[in-house]
């Protein structure tokens, strides 16, 4: 996707820099921008309850989508459900464990499991659409509407051992042990999530993010087979039912396999996780590709000069390309709102 002239995207300038179109000042989102940092989502949650119950309660989800927008102005807002609706439309039942993060059952550790996994029921996902339809009509004109889901080989990792691991050592001893099987995972996964962001697209996001949370745990043969083709596959799949919908892949930890992923899965923006070097991603990514990225998480913790150089590192490495500001994984709790703040005064600034 080539530079060019801004023509109706001037009013979207995320939208804009996804489709390729370098901006003076980067738009700016942060992964999870609507969550637990913020005092007026920790008052809603627990006036509501949960994280699950939030998720799936249209009216509730859109607010907490729409809080960071009101009170920052980010260019772009991301739906707030989780990667783990997918699984729930596979059969599996979803919890959150207290402390402990997210549950799954049964596990499915073999072929068998696999195989004895109901029809999806896609009725599951109909609180989220609502979500987004809900959020589209509220947001401001100049505001691109972000959707999501996990990339299946994360997906598939949490469906097989049940819930989050250091290693993924289940999910990874069931591919190489039985590739058939985590084959038919794979599919199903793939087959589930390109309906679920098209009917998103649908509702009125205008561009979808795949979180590949653990990408970094394969070896390059398992990489190509279990991140890069079922992505293909999702993209090639979303371009024949929603052409205009813009693809952004984040395949965190895949380091020097990050070329090899931009150029064979046809997303149309690539994320980088805070371990990558923006000057190396922009002497390796192809030159006309949008890049999203990178501030490590810890330095938006830190604040002041840490994180004025954090910020100025990445603008100075990828100021020749079309480049979206964000994170390099999702803001976390303890995050300082003030340091938020001076984060979008410093990004919006150089500019001025």
């Amino acid at each position: 996707m080539k530079e060019g002239p801004l023509t109706s995207l001037t009013h979207q300038p995320l939208l804009a820099a996804l489709k390729g179109q370098r901006q003076s000042t980067p738009p700016v989102w942060f992964m999870r921008q609507a969550g637990r940092y913020l005092p007026e989502y920790r008052a809603l949650r627990e006036a509501k309850g949960g994280f699950l119950a939030l998720a799936m309660d249209p009216e509730a989800a859109a607010e907490i989508t729409l809080q960071p927008i009101r009170r920052f102005g980010f260019d772009g807002a991301i739906l707030f459900s989780d990667i783990l609706i997918v699984p729930m439309a596979l059969g599996q039942k979803l919890w959150f464990e207290t402390g402990e993060g997210p549950r799954l059952a049964p596990t499915l550790g073999d072929a068998a499991a696999i195989e004895a996994l109901p029809a999806d029921d896609l009725s599951v996902f109909d609180p989220v659409y609502q979500t987004v339809a809900r959020v589209a009509a509220a947001l401001p004109p100049e505001t691109t509407f972000l959707g999501f889901a996990g990339s299946p080989w994360t997906v598939a990792t949490y469906m097989i051992a049940g819930q989050g691991s250091r290693d993924q050592s289940a999910a990874r001893r069931l591919a190489y042990g039985d590739p058939a099987a985590m084959q038919r995972l794979v599919d199903r996964i793939v087959a589930t999530t390109i309906e679920y962001l098209a009917r998103q697209h649908e509702a009125g996001v205008a561009a979808v993010q795949l979180f590949d949370s653990w990408a970094g745990s394969l070896s390059p043969a398992q990489f190509e087979r279990w991140v890069i083709a079922p992505n293909a596959a999702i993209v090639a799949g979303l371009r024949a039912r929603c052409p205009d919908l813009v693809v952004i892949g984040f395949p965190k930890g895949a380091g020097g396999k990050l070329p090899a992923y931009a150029r064979e899965t046809g997303v149309d923006a690539v994320g980088l996780d805070e371990t990558v070097d923006p000057a190396w991603a922009h002497a390796s990514l192809p030159d006309d590709m949008p890049v999203q990225g990178n501030l490590d998480p810890l330095a938006l913790i830190a604040g002041g000069a840490a994180l004025d150089a954090a910020i100025d590192r990445i603008l100075g490495a990828l100021g020749d390309r079309p480049h979206v500001f964000n994170l390099g994984h999702g803001i976390l709790p303890d995050t300082p709102i003030v340091h938020v703040e001076q984060a979008l005064a410093r990004l919006r600034g150089r500019a001025a």
